[in-house]
Formats: C-alpha cells, sequence, structure tokens
C-alpha cells in the first residue's frame, strides 16, 4: 500500500504535468511562458585510497568522496578505510577495509603539514598480522591529501608510540618513507636505501597499482635507475605483479631539479608510435615510483628532446 505522501507526490506530478500539456496546447496569446528545466548534477571526486588486496598487500585504488575541505576529506577517507563503514559502498568489492570496525576520530588537526589524528581505543584492536599494514594504509591513504606531509597518531589522547600487538617502535612522525610492503634484501641494519616501485594488479580488466618498498643495502646504484630496471623485469616478490614497461625501453638521461625530474627515454616507450602514446599504466607506475622514492611533485616524460607528458598529482 502506497503512503499518504507518496501518493501525493504522485498526484502533484500528474498535476504538474497535466498543467505542462495545457499550456503547451493552448498557449496565451499575449505572452508564451518558456517551461524552462533546470537540472543540477552533483559528481563525487575520486581519492586515492590505500586498501587490502585478496593477497594481503596494501594497494592504491580510488574511493568516490564529496568532500573537498582537507579535514573532512581526510575523515571521509578515515571512514573508508575503516571496516563496516558505510563506506564499503564507494569501494570496489575486490578490496577490504582495514582500520578495526567501530574505531572512531576523536579529534583532528593539520598544521604546517603535520596531521595529529586522536582515535578511539577501537584501533588497538588490529591483529598482529595487520598492524603494520593498518599504519601503511592510514599514512599513505592521507598523505595523499593536499597540505599533509606526515601524520603522528594518538589513541584516546596518548601517542602511539610502538605497534599495538608486536610492540616494535614506531617513528615520531609518520610519513612515505615508513614504506608500504616492504621487502627486505639487507646483510646489514647499517646504510639502508629505500626504494618504492609500483606495480601493477588486475581483477579482470579493473587495474589497481600496489606499491612495494624494498629495503636493501645497495648504495651505488641510482634509485632512478633501480625503478626502472624493476618495472623493466619480472617482478622477483610475487607472480601476481606485474608491470606493463617492456624490456626494451630505454632510460637514456634524466635530469633532476628542486622538485621536479625530466626522464629521456626511446621511442620504446611509445604504445603507438605515431600517435606518440605512453600507456597510462605506464606512466603511472613509473611517476608514482619516483614520486614516493623521490619525493618530488611533477615528472617529465621526454623522448627525442620533445616532451610527450607531464605527470602531476596532488
Amino acid at each position: 500500500m502506497l503512503k499518504k505522501s507518496a501518493l501525493r507526490r504522485i498526484m502533484v506530478s500528474t498535476l504538474a504535468l497535466v498543467i505542462a500539456g495545457v499550456l503547451y496546447f493552448f498557449p496565451n496569446n499575449e505572452e508564451n511562458i518558456p517551461l524552462v528545466q533546470n537540472i543540477e548534477y552533483v559528481s563525487a571526486n575520486e581519492t586515492p585510497i590505500y586498501l587490502l588486496n585478496p593477497d594481503l598487500y596494501v594497494v592504491r585504488t580510488n574511493m568516490a568522496t564529496q568532500n573537498t575541505d582537507s579535514l573532512q576529506l581526510i575523515k571521509e577517507l578515515v571512514e573508508g578505510l575503516t571496516i563496516g563503514n558505510d563506506k564499503k559502498e564507494y569501494i570496489s568489492e575486490h578490496f577490504s577495509q582495514i582500520i578495526p570496525k567501530n574505531t572512531k576520530i576523536i579529534d583532528i588537526s593539520l598544521e604546517n603539514g603535520l596531521l595529529k589524528l586522536n582515535f578511539s581505543k577501537e584501533l588497538l584492536n588490529v591483529s598482529k598480522d595487520l598492524e603494520e599494514k593498518m599504519i601503511e594504509a592510514i599514512v599513505y591513504t592521507l598523505t595523499e591529501v593536499k597540505g599533509v606531509d606526515e601524520i603522528m597518531i594518538f589513541v584516546e589522547g596518548s601517542k602511539l608510540e610502538m605497534l599495538p600487538q608486536s610492540n616494535v617502535k614506531l617513528p615520531n612522525t609518520l610519513d612515505r618513507g615508513y614504506g608500504i610492503n616492504k621487502v627486505y634484501d639487507i646483510t646489514s641494519i647499517k646504510d639502508l636505501t629505500k626504494t618504492t616501485v609500483y606495480y601493477i594488479g588486475e581483477f579482470d580488466d579493473f587495474i589497481y597499482y600496489v606499491p612495494v618498498t624494498k629495503i636493501s643495502n645497495e648504495q651505488e646504484q641510482n634509485k632512478i635507475e633501480i625503478i626502472i630496471d624493476e618495472l623493466k623485469s619480472s617482478p622477483i616478490y610475487e607472480t601476481n605483479l606485474m608491470s606493463y614497461l617492456a624490456s626494451s625501453v630505454e632510460l637514456e638521461n634524466y635530469e633532476e631539479l628542486e622538485n621536479q625530474i625530466t626522464l629521456s627515454f626511446n621511442n620504446a616507450i611509445f604504445d603507438d608510435f605515431d600517435e606518440k602514446n605512453i600507456l597510462e599504466e605506464v606512466k603511472y607506475s613509473i611517476s608514482l615510483s619516483i614520486q614516493d622514492t623521490l619525493n618530488v611533485d611533477e615528472v617529465i616524460f621526454k623522448v627525442d628532446d620533445e616532451i610527450i607528458e607531464t605527470f602531476k598529482e596532488k
């Protein structure tokens, strides 16, 4: 049975259509009254968020968001990371949230690039297997927000000094240098170098990015060269990580400026030689890797001294 309010809306809509029809077929000769239809489309923004894939990698995908104010956007993203939150409907079914259920933000502040987040005690319910991945997901997601450079996490007003279950000590402030999906290739704990490479994951035709931070004692090879070499070869960590960068691609030169890196490649980097197109997956894998590892905003792609693409996010 229809409720009265619903029935009333149907009657009003029907009456409006009848009046519109009368005005159309029997217009007033003295004055034509145009029927103007104003339709406002509200579209959501897509914001990067780092969630768990079925292989328990913390991966980069997007979530539809409504807020543009930084603090409100941060709250919205934290909701997206929290298990059981309504934001789940805005996330691909292939991914899982990671912050424990019922976790809330008690208070939040952002000043001079430092984000302070005070969570409720439910944050500490994270399992030992996922505690480090939860920190990685929080750090990488929220440092995607413009103006957020580093993060301090509090629980019920007390600073989170260690991982909740293993008691591994955390840095005083957290930034992307913390790493993500870490792989260790070390012979000593001294003179460590970190390089983050963004590989590709895929569900059917759905593409997403899987950052892997390699921690090693390698000091001699340039990090830009490491990134390109890693993306040109088959990933050694897991067979389900991919790269679309052809092995025939050569990095001929590069130039580092204060907040920008220019990469000069041979034409093997083109997906289409005539159109001079670079695959989006290739552009994103290289650019995200360099941005994370070298902390730059802009990556420029050149072939034969011609600028082909400029990548800049955030």
